[in-house]
């Protein structure tokens, strides 16, 4: 036996047992000779593993390419077989077309350095080293595509001149004779088309290694497309340049408008000429008819006295046209008048209404319906202005309720109020006595005992005499002049003002009633005395 697989066949030939048993408690083990042969060949193939790169590679002829074989073990021989010719290769010699190429045999490298590539080594590239431990020599195959350039593309599609819009539009490109196949790539005009691109379709030329792709694209036509060219593009290793098969769209459609609802011409002067403009889409070219008060201008036409002309629709290009009215003299009846136009062709027809203004025309405007706010360069839709707006509301609300909180002592602020009366001298509900002046004053407890000791009856007259001299804040500010304020203000100085919480006078034990009375207490200059003031 000469090689590994058929050593390991002989040696299981040699076990009839495991071999051809007919035995039947032995037929799990029973084995086919086929069987043993692809076991053999998976071990000798691990066992004597070549690492090649490139796996594949495409080249031009006289281009240039590195193929390089390796073992995990020494080489004293290095042999690549480059188209039909087979090349020993040793390191050192650097002359021919084929030369060696490493880090030396000792690293079990084997690497070819192929120069000026030509067409008839088109196909494998094999190198062969010698076995680390059989007889058997080792082989790596790598792919070597010459590239050779395709035919022209072949652009494919209905025969028909024009589409109209909406209609759905196939066509097929074909690059024919490839090696390899070229890559099909579409465009509109500038524009690479992807969605509606199928997948393409390569075969084999018979009798050659030459191929040809296909490939389909099925589009909806729309009123964008007129006039434009669909191209179909062959891209190739062996071409300079891609290649293009083309063919020009034209799309018939009815007139569309550029902006939706009323037109209003701005910026007209009275007894100035004027005219009115309008922007249309249409392929074939439209047909315009004005209709002023009860008067029909069909264009190219005028009125009988030439004060109204109705222009031919002027072409603007790529199937925009300029539709206008001319007034020779405007008038103010001219101006308070709505102006109606109809425009049609075979396909349709659309309609505008518009009236004329002496006003300059506001900055803002709307565009293609759609509300656009440009600031500083940025533009916000409809939606970004409402969330705005919104924004801002709710920001207000949350001041004012803020400060509605803060002024009234509700929610998060209660309690303020009474700590700052307290900071600021002014009388609480619990009947506390606060100073007003840096004059001492005893506790509110003491003077509250010190009042109630000396009679109920005493408290009840000293606060009906209170209330029948003590005017109200109102009153007070309204009757008092800048000079009593003044005068008031020097007073003032020995003011104190004291919160009596009046009881009933007959029973000590019922509470107090939950009125306050205030009185204005002023100090004299003599100890001792005191006087109630209004």
């Amino acid at each position: 036996m000469n090689s590994f697989e058929d050593n390991l066949l002989e040696l299981i030939r040699s076990h009839p047992t495991l071999y051809r048993n007919k035995d039947k408690k032995h037929k799990s083990l029973i084995l086919k000779e086929n069987c043993w042969k692809e076991i053999a060949k998976s071990l000798n193939k691990k066992r004597q593993n070549v690492e090649i790169t490139p796996i594949k590679a495409v080249r031009r002829i006289g281009d240039e390419l590195i193929v390089l074989c390796k073992v995990p073990y020494q080489i004293d021989s290095c042999r690549m077989i480059v188209g039909t010719t087979s090349y020993r290769l040793i390191p050192g010699n650097q002359e021919g077309d084929v030369v060696y190429s490493g880090q030396g045999l000792t690293t079990g490298e084997c690497g070819a350095h192929i120069k000026n590539i030509r067409e008839d080594w088109n196909g494998n590239v094999t190198c062969v080293l010698p076995p680390q431990s059989s007889n058997i020599e080792v082989t790596g195959t790598m792919r070597l595509l010459v590239a050779r350039a395709p035919g022209d593309p072949h652009l494919i599609s209905p025969p028909q001149p024009q589409f109209k819009d909406e209609d759905i539009f196939s066509a097929q490109c074909v690059v024919p004779n490839g090696r390899p196949a070229a890559k099909i790539l579409w465009f509109l005009d500038d524009e690479q088309l992807l969605e509606g691109v199928h997948q393409p379709v390569v075969t084999d030329e018979p009798g050659s290694d030459l191929q040809t792709v296909s490939q389909n694209i099925t589009r909806t036509i729309r009123a964008d497309d007129n006039n434009r060219m669909l191209a179909c593009r062959a891209e190739h290793e062996a071409l300079d340049q891609p290649r293009e098969a083309k063919r020009q769209l034209i799309v018939h459609y009815p007139p569309k408008r550029l902006e939706s609802g009323p037109i209003t011409v701005f910026g007209l002067k009275l007894g100035a000429e004027g005219k009115l403009n309008v922007t249309v889409r249409s392929n074939p070219p439209p047909t315009a008819v004005w209709m002023v008060g009860d008067i029909r201008i069909t264009a190219p036409h005028s009125t009988d006295n030439g004060a109204i002309t109705a222009l031919e629709p002027l072409h603007l290009g790529n199937g925009h046209y300029n539709v206008s009215l001319h007034l020779a003299r405007i008038t103010k009846e001219d101006v308070e008048r709505t102006y109606y136009l109809q425009v049609f062709n075979d396909l349709g027809r659309e309609e505008f209404t518009l009236r004329m203004s002496t006003m300059d025309e506001p900055a803002a405007s709307t565009v293609n319906s759609a509300l656009l706010l440009q600031l500083y360069g940025v533009e916000l839709d409809t939606g970004a202005i409402v969330g705005i707006v919104v924004a801002v509301l709710v920001l207000l609300i949350a001041v004012f309720l803020g400060v509605f909180a803060f002024a009234t002592d509700r929610w998060c602020f209660a309690g303020r109020g009474r700590e700052l009366a307290k900071n600021s001298g002014e009388s609480t509900p619990a009947g506390d006595v606060l100073i007003e002046s840096g004059l001492p004053l005893s506790s509110p407890t003491s003077d509250t005992e010190s009042a109630a000791g000396a009679g109920r009856s005493r408290l009840a007259a000293l606060g009906a005499r209170v209330r029948a001299v003590i005017p109200r804040a109102k009153d007070r500010v309204q009757a008092t002049d800048a000079h009593d304020a003044e005068s008031q203000s020097e007073e003032k100085k020995g003011v104190i003002y004291a919160e009596l919480a009046l009881g009933d006078q007959t029973s000590a034990d019922k509470p107090p009633p939950p009125s306050t009375e205030y009185a204005e207490i002023v100090y004299t200059d003599q100890p001792g005395q005191k006087e109630v003031k209004e």
